[in-house]
């Protein structure tokens, strides 16, 4: 135990004793800062005080003297704990830091541009529920055509936001947006099924637009069905088609269907993120969100994707449970 931090502490005690004033407070406070620097223990400081005390103060009364033997038996286990609880502090601090730095790094390695299509209008809005995000969109264009994918995979945090990398990997070796959506989950499946463990599995909706024809072509991997909005007949028309996740079975097949899209028409995209809403009373209704997104159907795409998310988080008293990500493809002309 360093002589000189007694000598200091014996001074600062005594002129406390004598004059009680906020001047010698202050020079407590700051003797503080040396213990810390030179790693002195809780208990250890009280030692260095029992004996300062014994110097200073004569004829100490042995109560209060043997008291100071219960004080240190408390300190030892007090800075134990502290101690752990420290370093659990920082430990949850650094996990924090690498966590966003994960985040901010899937950000750019998925990040996605919304093409412009002449006639066609398309919103998108993805927003996570932690760090990470379980949730991808990724789109493909050329003049005649638009290949929009949206996945999910079925876990959180970082392994989830791996498999993402996966689900890119396969989306760049796209050759083209006119790609069947079949093919292009089939070739997607084969990197998944290869790459991940078999309690993770990913569930994703492909479609290509044709812009000579104003066909909407699509395939489904498990995924939440699309809606079709048929502004004619004033109603929304699901978009069933059957087909296996993805990781699942190496050699599997999947089935595209086609449907037309007139003028004001539009598909809504989504993963579970908004089909699985709960508010208190329990799980927000399909008719529900139907009616939501019918309520802004003559808006532009992008507000029509943002006011559904505000209603629902909304109805959800500002709490989102899981990744939202909702894509609108409107034709316009």
């Amino acid at each position: 135990m360093p002589q000189e931090v007694e000598r200091q502490y014996k001074a600062i005690l005594r002129n406390y004793l004598e004059q009680q004033n906020e001047l010698n407070l202050y020079e407590g406070q700051t003797f503080s800062k040396q213990l810390i620097q030179k790693n002195i223990s809780p208990e250890e400081m009280i030692g260095i005080h029992r004996a300062a005390l014994e110097e200073v103060v004569a004829d100490i009364p042995d109560t209060i003297d043997h008291s100071f033997d219960l004080l240190i038996e408390v300190m030892v286990r007090y800075g134990l704990a502290l101690h752990e609880h420290q370093n659990l502090i920082q430990k949850q601090e650094n996990f924090r830091i690498e966590m966003d730095l994960a985040a901010n790094v899937q950000k750019t390695l998925l990040k996605t541009t919304v093409p412009y299509i002449e006639g066609l209008d398309i919103g998108m809005l993805s927003v996570p529920a932690r760090e990470m995000n379980g949730d991808y969109v990724h789109f493909l264009s050329n003049p005649q055509a638009i290949g929009i994918g949206i996945a999910d995979v079925i876990g959180k945090g970082i392994p989830a936001a791996l498999c993402m990398s996966m689900i890119k990997n396969g989306m760049d070796s796209v050759n083209s947006a006119n790609e069947d959506p079949s093919v292009v989950l089939d070739v997607i499946n084969r990197i998944v099924e290869r790459s991940v463990t078999d309690s993770m599995f990913v569930s994703m909706l492909y479609a290509s637009y044709d812009t000579t024809s104003n066909t909407f072509t699509y395939a489904s991997a498990g995924h939440e069905p699309a809606l079709h909005y048929s502004l004619k007949e004033e109603t929304f028309h699901e978009l069933f088609v059957r087909g296996l996740l993805l990781g699942v079975l190496p050699q599997t097949t999947y089935q595209s269907h086609i449907v037309q899209l007139e003028i004001g028409d539009f598909v809504v995209m989504m993963t579970d993120g908004v089909t699985e809403c709960r508010s208190q009373e329990g799980f927000i209704e399909i008719e529900k969100v139907m009616q939501i997104i019918e309520d802004v159907k003559n808006e532009s795409a992008q507000e029509m994707v943002e006011y559904v998310y505000k209603e629902l988080i909304l109805l959800q008293d500002f709490e989102l449970r899981d990744d939202f990500t909702l894509v609108i493809v409107k034709r316009a002309v």
